[in-house]
């Protein structure tokens, strides 16, 4: 019997090692040489953008396949020098040389190691989306400024602004061979975009750096080209002690580790979602991030950060295991060694093209337009701006000041307003949010604004209520109310003002309000008093919500839908059909019964009066569980004159019911007892009347009038559909009884 390996991991005892080597050869190699293919000219164009040695590009990229392959948490993310780390590297190298910048490197490793180890993997996550993507296009505009002077045939400078100030002047004196070898890298990354997939399985970066070489060979004109001084073992070297202000160099491993942990688990992130079913361990990755950060510094390699765009290209090509992500690594090992002298050949402007398109990719429009949408463009600019003009670091955490300072606005501030209602003396001032000493001034402002005498109800929707606004609502209502206003308080937030004083502030909870609002229904003590204690409740709660809508219903008595329910007071037909006043015409009687005509007037004269006077568009008959009429019913108590009499139109249901109807079939099928599945059979057997009753099918056939039953299981809360052969959750197929 043979092992499936493409739905087994490569790892399971189940997989034997001719299993792995089978798997590897079929889906890993191909996948790990067009990896190696696409990171081999990035690499190179990260270490020329930060100002390295251009071996280090290769040794990162090597020692990212490798060691972050092998150690990380995910089994296809691919690492290696990323152009997010290019400014802070180049700033490294500016102002402590390139061997200090390597001990930097393994410093923010240690860092990303102790990440781990000490499980704050998702921490890292914290950091603000829109401050993460104002970096990376911050970062993209830097490598797009500086790299124009390299397409233009000059050398990249140290600033953003010196880069902008110079361009008139490097504009005025361009070289014409590198410019034109930078654009046709342009040109064919654009376009390759459009070529067909089988061609397109060619990385188009690899595509673009060669046919510029090859350009660069034969046009009649002088290009500058790499510079590689002797081979990859020549450039290995121990990092050297950084010498300066120590406080400046532990804040450049900080912003090294943050940076590569976070692009990292992002990657990490956009891994798992392109392949449902990975589940990378984010502490293990960033404990393989660091890992590989040590030893890339220990040999004179640029910092290491999983890349999203090598990682999902790993995934697409087929990668199954490691294996691709580590032999990507000696893929670049060996060209490094072997094949330097092609890497001489390749001019700076091709590397430049790459990278200017590579910059104006990390500005993404979508994240432009999420920051819209979501009131955070101020921030993504912000970010932006600082990280252009200042610095990496600075830009970071003047971005993260910024979003923090808005958040704080949005959950501190209240909305207040005050109002006078049209046509009356009547004002209402509204509160809304979290009421705290910030929001005095706007709230003075506000009810500064209504008269001394005219009558205020306040709307007080607050999640946060703190004594100073407590206080201050407090001494204004008592001043009115002893010159003679009125002041009524309508509280529907959380924070109430009744237990202000009972302790230090808390910020309520949603559940809080819906126990004010659910709570009621089961309320205990003097019960001559509830109706009483339930108004009161309601005036200071809900009245004022209702009151604009059912203002418009005073003169408009038409109804969208009949509902005949029982009796019982646990079914509140508003809250199970999410209806409000004016939708439904309601009719209740013990055990929701339809008696035929001239059976009984009251419910005869209220179909008439809803389909003849409301024009209603439905009749809906809703039975219930656990219900007292059928019990009695089913049990055949003898009960007196008058219910007696009433339970005598059920009769043909529990006649219907001993019979076998298809609902109860359905009903037991679906796990109700037997007093549940009589209750069924009593709405479909109601159905049936209404059908057959001369005004309903009149309705029926003029208008459209729809009939329908409904079932409210009371231990789940769940309401059920009833037909006249099935029941069924709404949602689902009918649930139908298999025949006899």
């Amino acid at each position: 019997m043979s092992t499936d390996t493409d739905s087994v991991p490569l790892t399971s005892p189940r997989v034997g090692v001719s299993a792995r080597l089978a798997s590897i050869g079929r889906n890993d190699l191909p996948a790990s040489i067009v990896v190696f293919l696409v990171a081999l000219p990035l690499s190179l164009g990260v270490a020329v953008a930060s100002g390295a040695p251009v071996a280090a590009g290769l040794i990162a990229a090597a020692v990212g396949g490798v060691v972050a392959g092998l150690l990380g948490g995910s089994a296809v993310q691919v690492s290696g020098p990323t152009a997010s780390l290019t400014v802070v590297v180049a700033e490294s190298v500016h102002h402590f040389g390139w061997a200090a910048t390597c001990f930097i490197t393994a410093g923010a490793g240690v860092l990303q190691i102790l990440f781990g180890l000490s499980r704050v993997a998702r921490a890292a996550l914290a950091i603000a989306p829109v401050v993460v993507h104002g970096m990376l296009a911050g970062i993209g505009v830097i490598i797009a400024l500086q790299q124009v002077h390299v397409l233009l045939g000059g050398s990249s400078l140290s600033s953003s602004f010196a880069s902008l100030v110079a361009l008139p002047n490097q504009l005025r004196s361009v070289h014409n061979g590198d410019l034109c070898i930078g654009l046709v890298v342009i040109v064919i990354l654009i376009v390759w975009r459009f070529v067909p997939g089988g061609i397109r399985a060619i990385p188009g970066p690899l595509v673009a750096v060669v046919a510029a070489t090859v350009l660069s060979l034969v046009v009649p004109t002088h290009v500058e080209r790499i510079v590689l001084d002797g081979s990859l073992m020549d450039s290995l070297g121990l990092p050297a002690v950084p010498s300066g202000s120590w406080a400046v160099i532990v804040l450049t491993m900080v912003t090294i580790a943050l940076i590569a942990s976070v692009e990292s688990l992002l990657s990490a992130i956009a891994v798992d979602k392109a392949r449902p079913g990975t589940h990378t361990d984010f502490d293990r990755e960033l404990i393989g991030q660091g890992s590989a950060n040590v030893v890339s510094g220990l040999l004179g390699g640029l910092p290491i950060a999983a890349v999203i765009v090598r990682s999902l290209t790993n995934a697409h090509a087929g990668a199954r295991s490691r294996a691709a992500t580590v032999l990507h690594g000696v893929w670049i090992l060996l060209f490094a060694v072997a094949l330097a002298g092609l890497v001489r050949q390749i001019p700076t402007a091709a590397l430049a093209g790459l990278l200017i398109l590579i910059g104006i990719q990390l500005i993404k429009l979508a994240h432009i337009r999420l920051a819209r949408r979501t009131g955070d463009l101020y921030v993504y600019a912000t970010t932006v701006s600082s990280v252009v003009f200042l610095n990496l670091l600075q830009g970071m955490v003047i971005g993260l000041a910024f979003a923090f300072a808005l958040l704080l606005w949005r959950v501190v501030r209240a909305t207040i307003t005050a109002e006078q209602i049209p046509g009356s003396r009547r004002w209402v001032v509204t509160i809304d949010g979290t009421c705290t000493f910030l929001a005095l001034p706007k709230l003075t402002a506000e009810l500064a604004k209504v008269p001394a005498d005219a009558d205020v109800t306040v709307e007080m929707t607050v999640d946060f209520l703190d004594h100073a606004s407590y206080e201050l609502i407090t001494d204004w209502a008592r001043r009115r109310e002893s010159a003679g206003a009125t002041v009524e308080f309508a509280e529907i937030g959380s924070a109430r003002m009744a237990t202000a004083l009972a302790g230090p502030p808390e910020r309520g909870h949603s559940r809080q309000v819906i126990d004010q609002v659910i709570g009621p229904w089961r309320r205990t003590g003097n019960r001559e008093n509830l109706i009483v204690a339930g108004i009161a409740a309601y005036h200071r709660g809900h009245a004022h919500l209702l009151r604009p809508h059912l203002d418009g219903l005073v003169h408009r008595p038409d109804a969208d839908s009949f509902f005949l329910t029982c009796a019982d007071a646990r079914i509140v037909p508003n809250v199970i059909t999410n209806s409000g006043p004016g939708d439904l015409f309601t009719v209740r009687n013990v055990g929701n019964l339809v008696p035929t005509p001239g059976g009984d007037v009251s419910v005869e004269a209220a179909l008439i009066y809803a389909l003849e006077q409301l024009d209603v568009r439905a009749v809906v008959v809703c039975g219930h569980s656990a219900c007292g009429a059928m019990d009695a019913l089913h049990r055949e108590v003898q009960a007196g004159p008058g219910l007696g009499d009433w339970l005598a139109h059920a009769r043909p249901s529990l006649e219907r019911y001993r019979l076998g109807h298809p609902v109860a079939d359905a009903a037991a099928l679906a796990g109700f007892g037997e007093v549940d599945q009589l209750g069924m059979v009593n709405v479909a057997v109601q159905l049936e009347t209404l059908h057959a009753h001369p005004i309903v099918r009149r309705g029926i056939e003029e208008r459209g009038v729809a009939v329908s039953g409904l079932f409210f299981d009371i231990a789940t809360a769940r309401v059920i559909e009833v037909t006249v052969d099935g029941i069924a959750e709404f949602g689902d197929e009918d649930i139908a009884a298999e025949p006899a």
